[in-house]
This record gives structure tokens, sequence and C-alpha cells, in this order.
């Protein structure tokens, strides 16, 4: 198969340098946009020529509009959007104050919506392609462990996926969301507490915060030709918290 172009917002840390080494050997060429330009542009390097990285802040239309053009540019296609730039932040509903509201969704359901506008454009253009949004268990319960502002944004990402989805359709785009119950990164340690951590898993039936590369894994069933007919879902990797 012809290597595919991939983008991933949010692609130089975390989960989403995890998706972006996955990605990469699957055979993708990996457009790594994040807005730690000097992490993006080291992580590009150390993989090798198919892998290139580009500052974006994905709060900024144009700045988005000007990663799709890069893109091009360097690769001549784009064929993957992974939507994975977020901000997370665990706060007492009470002590959530405006900027915080203002910034949690600015960057992950503004930014989501803004990327699969202009990338979405572009792809029903060519005919077709892969649009990925990295949504969250508390998008759909409320949450555990984190802020009402962020599960009311990937709420929102769950609802603007499917209306996608459903525009993009006759396009040849599908639209899919991945919806990670906590995974074990240093963000998520940190905002559970190590102190924490043995009560927080004893509440989740399979036992243990999610694995990485597993998302990873995911992203890459849903960008390859096998998905071809699933749109408009939500793949739930929670270990289980979700029927609590």
């Amino acid at each position: 198969m012809t290597p595919r172009v991939a983008v991933v917002t949010g692609g130089a840390n975390g989960l989403g340098e995890v998706i972006v080494r996955h990605l990469h050997t699957e055979g993708h060429r990996v457009a790594v946009a994040d807005v730690d330009s000097a992490r993006a542009a080291t992580l590009a390097a150390e993989l090798g020529p198919n892998a290139r990285g580009y500052p974006v802040d994905v709060r900024d239309r144009e700045a988005l509009k000007a990663l799709l053009s890069a893109v091009l540019t360097d690769f001549g296609a784009v064929h993957v959007l992974v939507n994975n730039a977020a901000r997370t932040q665990a706060k007492p509903l009470m002590d959530i104050t405006q900027e915080d509201l203002d910034d949690v969704m600015a960057v992950n359901l503004s930014g989501t919506f803004y990327a699969s506008q202009i990338f979405g454009a572009h792809l029903a253009a060519q005919g077709g392609g892969r649009i990925i949004n990295l949504a969250s268990l508390a998008g759909q319960n409320g949450g555990t462990a984190t802020g009402g502002h962020y599960a009311a944004s990937k709420g929102a990402v769950l609802a603007a996926t499917k209306v996608f989805a459903r525009e993009l359709a006759p396009y040849g785009v599908t639209v899919n969301a991945i919806s990670p119950g906590p995974q074990d990164t240093p963000m998520v340690r940190a905002i559970i507490g190590e102190d924490n951590l043995d009560s927080f898993t004893s509440r989740i039936p399979l036992g243990t915060l999610g694995d990485p590369t597993l998302i990873a894994h995911m992203v890459a069933l849903l960008a390859s030709p096998h998905a071809a007919t699933i749109t408009g879902v939500c793949w739930d990797a929670n270990g289980g918290l979700h029927m609590r």
C-alpha cells in the first residue's frame, strides 16, 4: 500500500507521541503538529525522513490552515487527521474560572472543530480520508478525576464527531472517535496522585490504567482500509469503567 500521510495534533508528547510512533511504525508518513514546536521537531528528527514537526496552536484557525498548506508542500498529500491536542485540568466545579473554561473549550472543542473543518474540506475535495477524534470517558459519564469543563468539552467532541461523519460521508471521508478511560501516562498519574493510584484502579473492573499503545493501535485501525465502512462511532477503551 502506498504510504499514507497522517497529521497528529498534540503529537509531540504523551498519548500523541505514542500515536505518532505507532503510525510511523505502521508505515505512515507522519506530521507531528504541536504547540511545543521544539519537541515536535526533535521527535520528527528521531523518526527520520518520513516524519516532520510543525508548530501549531489548534485554537487558531489560520494556524491550522497554514499547517495543512505546509504538510501538503512537504508530503504532497494528507490522508488522515488525528485530533489529539487537548487540555486537561482537574478542578472542582465551583473553582473553574471563565479563563479555565474558555481555555479548555478552545483547545479541546474549538481546536477539534476547526481542524475537522479545514482538513475535512481538503479530504472531501480529494475524494476521501479519515478523521479520528480523541474523546474521553469523561465526556460520557462526567469523569472521575477531571473537571466539569474538560468533561463538557469531550462530550461536545463526541457530538461533533457524529455531525462531521454525517456531513462528510457523501465525500468518502469517515469520522470516528476513540474514548479512552484513564491511561497510564505521567499526566494521568499526576492528576490521580501516586498515593491514590491503588484506590483508583480498584474501581476499574479490569483493575488497571489503560495502555496508551492500545489506543494507538485503535487509531491505526481506524486509519486503515479495514475501517472503510466505519463512521460516526465512538470506540470505548476504559477497562470497563463506563459499565459502572
